[in-house]
């Protein structure tokens, strides 16, 4: 066919565009990508300077443009291994001084790594495609920026969802529970305000592209109408309100952290977390609460079945006037759950099980065939916790609170059920005792204070070792206790009704931007081919 004829069926060929070279050469990309793998770890805490988040972003769209296919997975394995590695190195204290202690560590960042370098094409598919489809002004700087956004967290929720459960710890939304387009959660959920923020700096990067090809002084003056769009994001994120929520009372909260003998690794005798609880508590026998919240292991037996435990946790009910929530291992039949009791002087009036069991620290998935890989790391995890089915919520008498237990912190199932069973404040509820000394409890604590902004509920993050915090409905930091000291927090909660639009279109928007993404990828596969 001739040129003539191909521009008279299809429109004019932008050459420029069928043939885009690689923006960056690969000896540059790999480092670029190093840079932004490290700057994403520092938009959380520890440091948590979450403009880097998008600076991590930016530096990381740059490696993919004009890539093939295995340069993209070389750098988004550079990426993902500079983010993963620092950003989970806590793993390495999961089994104390034991000589296999790093092997947690490697193969958690390892596997996270491999995972998100073999879905890196998507985004440098997204540079590739749509420009030889369209390769308007209007199609560069909103259509391909849009898809680029799409197939950037479509990675990231398939990485939260898969294998076993998936390991959604690394989340970009969740890297801005401190900065000024927080509230944009509330309307969108964490995996909005993340595509969100991929689509705003995929704007900015067309933008510098759009103006560098402008070759005359006409387009250049034209350069300010394209960034509206960019700039009208930029001004939405940043003054985007909290979503409303309706004011339901107030609930007194006594939240005691006792630094007990927590960690997997750590020598204690029977009763020394129970008592290590009772003694953070004591001061609640002179202050009038409604509820008493113990962390995650604050009970290091089962009260269904040890008569002392339960005696123990009945005269402490009695004694502060409130119902406990407590967590401990229970077992029914051959099954054990990580378990949480709303405790009163006639016992457990309702419990909750962890949802989301972590793998290889909680249970270990296909132990047959891990076992016959690295079978004396294995056999150190003699623990089999069992996922829960039960309702992530327990009716107090004084108002209904919303459960999380440690990981099950990071995943929105669990806080939308909360919330659609009623949730007015939310009780999480955690162990960083494997952890000490590193930037595990700060990252989840982070994590807390975001789901407090997205669902508009006050949050008690209580652990058995610190850090523990309070949060208000819009994210405001309220009393805390340090890592490391026993404590006792004694406030008032704020109560909320109402469904915040982040809990209710969330999960429809994780389904419209991985499902839109992949049908636009195949339709542009489809296009293309058929141009070609």
């Amino acid at each position: 066919m001739t040129q003539a004829a191909l521009t008279a069926r299809t429109g004019p060929v932008d050459r420029a565009a069928l043939l885009d070279p690689p923006l960056l050469p690969l000896w540059a990309a790999v480092p670029v990508a190093a840079a932004a793998g490290l700057a994403l770890d520092g938009a959380f805490p520890s440091l948590g300077w979450w403009p880097l988040a998008f600076v991590a972003v930016t530096l990381s769209l740059l490696t993919f443009i004009g890539r093939r296919a295995w340069g993209a997975v070389l750098v988004g394995a550079v990426f993902g291994a500079t983010f993963f590695f620092p950003h989970v190195s806590w793993s390495s204290r999961f089994l104390g001084d034991d000589p296999l202690g790093w092997v947690p560590w490697v193969a958690l960042a390892a596997v996270q790594t491999l995972f998100l370098a073999a879905l890196s094409p998507l985004i440098t598919l997204a540079y590739r495609w749509v420009p030889r489809w369209r390769a308007t002004g209007p199609v560069r700087l909103v259509v391909l920026p849009l898809l680029v956004a799409g197939t950037w967290m479509t990675r990231e929720l398939a990485m939260g969802s898969w294998p076993y459960g998936g390991f959604p710890w690394g989340r970009l939304g969740m890297s801005q529970s401190a900065s000024p387009i927080a509230p944009v959660a509330s309307w969108l959920g964490v995996s909005g305000l993340g595509f969100a923020m991929v689509l705003l700096c995929a704007m900015v990067i067309e933008l510098l592209r759009s103006s560098r090809r402008g070759a005359d002084a006409a387009v250049r003056r034209r350069a300010w109408i394209a960034a509206l769009p960019a700039v009208a994001l930029a001004a939405l994120l940043l003054v985007t309100p909290q979503f409303p929520t309706a004011d339901a009372g107030t609930l007194r909260v006594g939240a005691a952290q006792g630094d007990g003998p927590a960690a997997f690794s750590d020598e204690r005798t029977s009763g020394d977390l129970l008592r290590s609880q009772l003694a953070a508590s004591a001061p609640l026998t002179d202050d009038q609460v409604d509820l008493v919240v113990w962390p995650e292991g604050g009970v290091d037996s089962d009260p269904l079945a040890d008569a002392g435990t339960a005696w123990a946790l009945g005269d402490a009910a009695r004694r502060y006037g409130a119902p406990l929530l407590v967590n401990a291992a229970s077992s029914d039949g051959d099954l054990t759950y990580n378990r949480s009791f709303l405790w009163t002087e006639d016992g457990a009036t309702a419990t909750h099980s962890k949802r989301h069991p972590v793998p290889f620290g909680e249970y270990v998935p296909d132990r047959w065939l891990y076992g016959a890989i690295v079978p004396s790391l294995v056999n150190l995890l003699g623990r089999e916790y069992t996922p829960g089915t039960d309702v992530p919520a327990v009716d107090t008498g004084d108002a209904v609170v919303g459960l999380a237990i440690c990981f099950d912190v990071v995943f929105d199932d669990v806080i939308r059920e909360g919330i659609d069973n009623g949730a007015q404040a939310f009780m999480f509820q955690t162990n960083n005792a494997d952890f000490r000394g590193t930037d595990e409890n700060l990252q989840q604590t982070a994590f807390a204070r975001m789901r407090a902004i997205e669902t508009g509920r006050s949050v008690v993050n209580l652990s058995t070792t610190g850090t523990s915090q309070v949060f208000g409905p819009d994210g405001a930091a309220g009393p805390a206790l340090p890592a490391d000291e026993p404590g006792l927090i004694v406030t008032d909660v704020e109560l909320r009704d109402g469904v915040t639009a982040g809990v209710a279109l969330g999960p429809w928007l994780q389904v419209l931007i991985a499902g839109g993404t992949l049908l636009a990828l195949v339709a542009l596969a489809v296009a293309v081919r058929r141009r070609a």
